[in-house]
């Protein structure tokens, strides 16, 4: 059974959405580069596009989840959706007037956590679940709660939250609610993401220069910690299953590391500040589009997902349901 989480009262929200406000571009050597918009190679989006058929099955059934949003400031709409990766059985998870962050599944594609915040409330944290259909609020801290991360298990939950002042990294037992803080630094810590054997974490920090993040990987066994991005900004880090590719925010470019390497795969800018998100196979990636569209009514910014191979220059795009602003897609099983 889920459990809400309260903690102690205190003060300030430092964080607005699932990406850290700190603003700069990294340009790194040896890196290679796919083109920065839907390239020649890409296809208007059905539920019979060929080239989800040739995805690996725990692909091609799984589900990509991602908010839509209209409207800005105090009539801002967000809504939660899922949606097949070939663009069928789009299904509404949850709306609000507000906002909704960094949807995150479990291991088993059965749970999906996310942050809902309206107006005068902190964002706090909502686990929906599939079968049954429910939605349980799970962390309420008086904080900026954020960028929840289920455990391969399915027993325990990162997340970061401003309760204690800054931002720093939590670990929860979803059983009772009981929970331990992971980093006390004065810096910036946010965005935890488990790697899939469970020994570590992955994170965002910034440390060494305030306005500047990094990645860094946590390490349960002992506590130490390593930085794993070489650029003067990275963030919104996720790893593959297998360990061995790291899905990121590099400046304002979605991008793929291979850690063995440190060759990295830079996707597009999504003129959004978003990252990638990798599929469970790890065979393809996930982003998030804004291109510009004429309505009766002017200029107007439409989302796209975007599902790239990242082993040829092909990808397509799925439209939004209501000519919204996509943000934070996640692929789960």
């Amino acid at each position: 059974m889920l459990k809400a989480f309260v903690l102690k009262p205190t003060i300030n929200v430092r964080l607005t959405s699932s990406t850290v406000i700190i603003a700069a571009i990294s340009v790194l050597a040896g890196c290679q580069t796919l083109p920065s918009s839907v390239s020649k190679t890409s296809v208007d989006m059905t539920a019979s596009n060929p080239l989800t058929a040739q995805m690996p099955i725990i692909d091609r059934q799984g589900r990509i989840a991602y908010v839509e949003e209209h409207g800005m400031g105090a009539a801002k709409i967000s809504t939660l959706y899922s949606i097949r990766p070939d663009g069928s059985d789009r299904q509404l998870i949850d709306q609000l007037k507000g906002y909704i962050y960094a949807p995150a599944w479990s291991a088993d594609g059965q749970m999906l956590a996310y942050s809902k915040q309206v107006a005068r409330q902190h964002p706090y944290i909502y686990i929906y679940d599939q079968k049954s259909n429910t939605k349980n609020l799970v962390v309420t801290a008086e904080g900026s709660n954020l960028s929840a991360s289920f455990s391969p298990d399915g027993q325990k939950m990162l997340y970061s939250s401003t309760i204690d002042g800054n931002a720093d990294i939590y670990e929860m037992h979803l059983s009772d609610g009981s929970t331990k803080r992971l980093t006390t630094l004065p810096s910036t810590e946010v965005q935890p993401s488990y790697a899939a054997d469970g020994k570590s974490f992955v994170y965002t920090s910034d440390k060494v220069r305030a306005g500047r993040p990094s990645i860094y990987r946590y390490r349960f066994d002992d506590g130490q910690v390593k930085r794993l991005s070489t650029g003067s900004y990275a963030a919104s880090p996720q790893l593959s299953s297998d360990g061995q590719q790291l899905a990121y925010l590099d400046g304002s470019k979605a991008a793929i590391m291979t850690l063995a390497t440190g060759q990295i795969l830079f996707l597009a800018e999504t003129r959004l500040d978003e990252p990638a998100r990798l599929s469970p196979s790890g065979q393809y990636a996930v982003y998030p589009m804004s291109a510009s569209a004429v309505s009766n009514q002017g200029s107007i910014n439409m989302g796209n997902l975007v599902i790239q191979s990242l082993t040829g220059n092909t990808n397509f795009t799925i439209s939004s349901e209501a000519g919204g602003v996509i943000r934070s897609p996640v692929w789960g099983r």
